[in-house]
Formats: structure tokens, sequence, C-alpha cells
């Protein structure tokens, strides 16, 4: 069995470096801990992909493709599969100067931006720093554990699915939503009103809505602005409140989002 393009579904999965070992991400949390790559600020859970539709590297797509659910495989990705080969005409030597205050802190192995672009300094010397602008896995075999999880089934679980793609962390769990026959609306909760790239989220979300589900032809955001009670009124409750209970620790108070 193998998926269709466009099919949603689930997968985890740990990559490293074949030559190397080097870890290099994980979506379980354990065993990005036990790879000493745990990062306290990431969401870690199975991650949502299109198949067939370059979510996830060339060489993994195609794996996952022919997958079931619940499979498990480790897979080889040569670097045409993965980050491409290494391109001699990307490494680059810069006059030192150029990276102005910074100039004499500049160490190799140093990731420096250069005319908006990102590079790894590999040499110092003669008042310029040679940088490559390669992708830092380019040229490199990827040895990738993956799981297919489970398959996206319904309307409603699709439409959560793409939501979380598009609101990071909890956000994405707060989002309400009432899908009709041809329309999709979507309730923005309070904590995203004034989030950086919300008009970009907001477009992402309908691009997919009407993407993955043919039937829906207008997509509705809502943002609710909820009245919220006498400022004075709440503070006098909240303080006699903190007096009828001395011996609990005054903290600061929790503020629930309405929507």
């Amino acid at each position: 069995m193998s998926f269709e393009k466009g099919t949603l579904i689930y997968v985890n999965y740990t990559a490293k470096v074949k030559d190397t070992g080097e870890a290099i991400e994980s979506t379980v949390e354990e065993e990005a801990k036990k790879l000493n790559i745990y990062d306290s600020e990431r969401r870690y859970e199975p991650r949502l992909v299109s198949v067939g539709e370059d979510w996830v590297l060339k060489g993994l797509d195609e794996q996952i493709s022919k997958m079931d659910s619940g499979e498990r495989k480790t897979v080889e990705l040569a670097p045409e599969k993965a980050w491409g080969d290494r391109d001699p005409s990307l490494l680059r030597m810069i006059p030192i100067r150029k990276f102005g205050e910074k100039a004499g802190e500049l160490t190799v192995g140093d990731v420096v931006e250069v005319d908006n672009r990102m590079g790894v300094v590999r040499f110092i010397g003669s008042g310029r720093a040679q940088v490559d602008f390669n992708h830092r896995l380019a040229g490199k075999t990827l040895i990738y554990d993956v799981e297919v999880v489970r398959k996206v089934e319904t309307e409603e679980e699709k439409v959560r699915s793409l939501i979380k793609r598009r609101f990071p962390g909890e956000l994405g769990d707060k989002v309400e939503f009432t899908l009709e026959p041809t329309e999709l609306t979507v309730e923005i909760p309070e904590p995203a009103f004034m989030a950086e790239g919300l008009q970009v989220t907001k477009r992402g979300v309908a691009n997919d809505a009407v993407h993955f589900l043919p039937s829906v032809t207008k997509v509705t955001f809502k943002e609710i602005y909820a009245k919220k009670g006498d400022a004075k009124e709440e503070k006098a409750a909240e303080a006699k409140e903190a007096a009828s209970q001395p011996e609990v620790k005054k903290e600061e108070p929790v503020v629930e989002s309405k929507a």
C-alpha cells in the first residue's frame, strides 16, 4: 500500500549524519534528550506531512509515500535526495572589514550574515575570511529512523491539523472553527491578535483549507473582543481573597483569554 499525493499523515523521525553519527533532529522528546539535541523551547510531537508536496526532504518524502500507517523504517538519503551536493562556487573570500565592529571577534566556525545570506567562516587570513554559503548538511548522506504514526482521516481533523501547522505552540490548540459544507469559519484566540505575521498565518490557513478540503470555497476569520470586568471590582475581589488566605504565598493573577 502507498499514500496518494496530498494525503495528510503524521510522522515521527530521528535524523543523523551517516559518516559521523551526528544527531540532527528528532520529533520525539525522549530521543532528543538521549541524543543531547533537546530544545526546551520546542514542542515535540509527530510532524504533519502532505505526501508528495515537499513538506520534508525529497528522499524522505519518497520513502514515506511507500509506507503504511504504523510502519517503521530506517532509510538512507544520499546528498541529492537530501540537502544536495556541495557547490564550490558558494565558497567566497570576504574582506574582514566588511564585518564592521565584529571584525576583530571573528573566528573559524562562526555563522555570519553577508548580503542577507547566512554562511559559516571556514578560514581567516591576510585580511580576508573564507565564508561557506553551502547548507551545513550539503554533501552529507543522512540516516532517518521514521515512523508513520497515522493518516489524517476526517475533514474536521484535517482542519485542526492544518491550523496547528500554521499557529505555533499552544495557540493552535486554542483556535476554534466551524466547518460547514462549503465554508470554514476560524475564530482567532485573543492571545494571537498581536502575533507577528498574523495576516500571513491567516492566508496560509485559508490556502491550506481550500487545497485539502475541495468542498470549501470560502474561509472566514473572526476576531472577537470580549468586554472585560470592571478593573476596580477585580482588584477589590483579589485583595479580599488574598486577605482571607494569608498563609498562601501571593502569586501573579492568571488572566484567561476568552474567545
